[in-house]
């Protein structure tokens, strides 16, 4: 029988090369592809953090508001942008933060200066002891320092008796961009000689940071407002006016000024001259203490103290969308009977609010005979017809440090939106500090057995339960089929 003879495809040598030239093929495709790796790690590289990183924090906090992206927009000078850091010493957040101004506008430039290289840099623009990741924004002839205690603000808490941090890196380099891009910084005056308290701390300091110039006016002295007012605000005042005063601010807003009121009754009552600029526009003033019935409209069990309803509008819609409440204590109720369209109700009382006529003589809190139902409007707005423009708010304490810091600053940011809206700086309404706190989630020990028993035993026994209903159906439909 005859032998099979196995062919060979060609020699032993024959098959080592084409081996080595698979081998050879193999290793150049290895290698280009790990060139192309490097070549795109070291394009990303180069890229901007804006363009590589994204921003899953829960504050946002690498993120840009809308009220920066307009400031930059509208640049048309060159800005340099500072930092001040020594070597290794760069803070991540900030990092990126300016990376994303440096993204945003060609007019932008970001530069490092080390004080170990440039020791007496910082000593031009500021006496300060200057910490590292501090900035200095320069344009021209003006330039503003930003220290990093003005970055990482540290506020005590109400609550906890403890400090909060909070990150706002963002509105300071955004008011220094303006600031130094603004040859002429809008005036708010503020009316004094009918013992007005001193605007608080927390809200001048959000004047400054908003480039705002504050300046002081007596209409006892001063003929006439002063032409470069860019508003005149009225703040908590003890006394009445005269009514040649209210005359003159009535004849001020019917030339296009714009008027902040934050006045709320006082011990003596209503006053009656102040309050009787509103009148003309339909709107009338309650004698007594706004009360409320309603206990998801007042705070800490105080029914004075007001949680209004927000109605939608610029000046409050940041709030609303965010989620804050504005804190209202001690008020004064506003009814309103326009018409005309010229006014608009900002914050408003329930249904079961009434007003206390016994003012700051209240002795309950219960509704008593000569009180008035509700409900109230807490704040108006009023656009004239000539073009003035008044916001108006009934409660002297509203910006008072103790309850902005209740409502979480909302307060402050109502004010500087209200403020905002009246000059005409929209782009400069709240850019809020992110807090760096962590939330936690408290639950009651009722909850906390809920939740064990679902997720210990109530779970797994029902995943338990449709894996064996699965097994058992296949096994059916395997005896079915036999």
């Amino acid at each position: 029988m005859e032998k099979k003879k196995f062919r060979f495809f060609g020699p032993e040598g024959s098959v080592n090369k084409i081996a080595l030239r698979g081998g050879s093929y193999s290793l150049a495709v290895t290698a280009l592809v790990l060139a192309i790796l490097i070549v795109v790690n070291v394009f990303v590289s180069l890229l901007p953090a804006s363009a590589t990183r994204f921003d899953i924090s829960a504050s946002k906090l690498y993120s840009i508001t809308s009220n920066t992206k307009v400031v930059v927009n509208n640049l048309q000078q060159d800005v340099k942008l500072y930092w001040i850091v020594q070597a290794g010493e760069e803070d991540e957040v900030i990092e990126t933060l300016l990376s994303k101004y440096d993204s945003l506008s060609d007019h932008i430039s970001v530069e490092k200066r080390n004080p170990d290289v440039y020791p007496t840099f910082a000593q031009q623009y500021t006496d300060e002891t200057v910490q590292n990741n501090s900035l200095v924004v320069e344009c021209g002839d003006r330039s503003r320092y930003i220290g990093y205690e003005d970055i990482y603000v540290q506020e005590p808490d109400l609550y906890s008796y403890a400090y909060s941090t909070s990150f706002d890196g963002e509105g300071a380099i955004t008011s220094a961009i303006d600031y130094v891009t603004t040859d002429e910084l809008p005036v708010l005056y503020t009316l004094e000689g009918h013992g007005e308290a001193e605007l608080p701390a927390s809200f001048q300091d959000e004047v400054e940071k908003e480039n705002i110039e504050l300046r002081s006016l007596s209409l006892l002295t001063a003929y006439e407002i002063p032409e470069d007012a860019a508003c005149l605000m009225i703040y908590a005042p003890q006394s009445d006016l005269s009514q040649e005063e209210a005359d003159r601010l009535s004849d001020y807003v019917s030339g296009g000024g714009k008027l902040l009121v934050l006045a709320g009754p006082t011990e003596d009552g209503t006053l009656t001259n102040l309050y009787g600029i509103l009148r003309p526009y339909g709107v009338t003033p309650q004698d007594g203490v706004v009360v409320e019935a309603d206990r998801e409209h007042y705070a800490f069990q105080t029914p004075y103290v007001l949680l209004p309803d927000m109605s939608s509008d610029p000046i409050t819609d940041s709030l609303i969308d965010e989620r804050y409440y504005a804190i209202l204590p001690v008020a004064q109720g506003l009814s309103v009977s326009d018409s005309s369209g010229a006014v608009t109700t900002l914050m408003s009382t329930s249904d079961s609010a009434f007003s206390k006529a016994a003012g700051y003589g209240l002795s309950t809190y219960e509704k008593e005979e000569g009180d008035t139902d509700g409900p109230f409007a807490l704040a108006v707005k009023v656009e004239d017809s000539g073009g003035g423009q008044i916001v108006w708010f009934s409660s002297s304490l509203l910006l008072e440090d103790m309850y902005n810091a209740y409502s979480s600053g909302a307060n402050d940011d109502l004010g500087m939106n209200a403020l905002s809206a009246l000059i005409g700086q929209s782009e400069a309404m709240a850019i809020r500090s992110k807090s760096l706190n962590y939330n936690y989630l408290t639950i009651s020990a009722s909850q906390a057995s809920l939740l064990k028993l679902l997720m210990i035993g109530l779970f797994p026994l029902a995943y338990l339960g449709v894996g064996v209903g699965v097994v058992l159906r296949r096994r059916r439909l395997q005896n079915e089929a036999v």
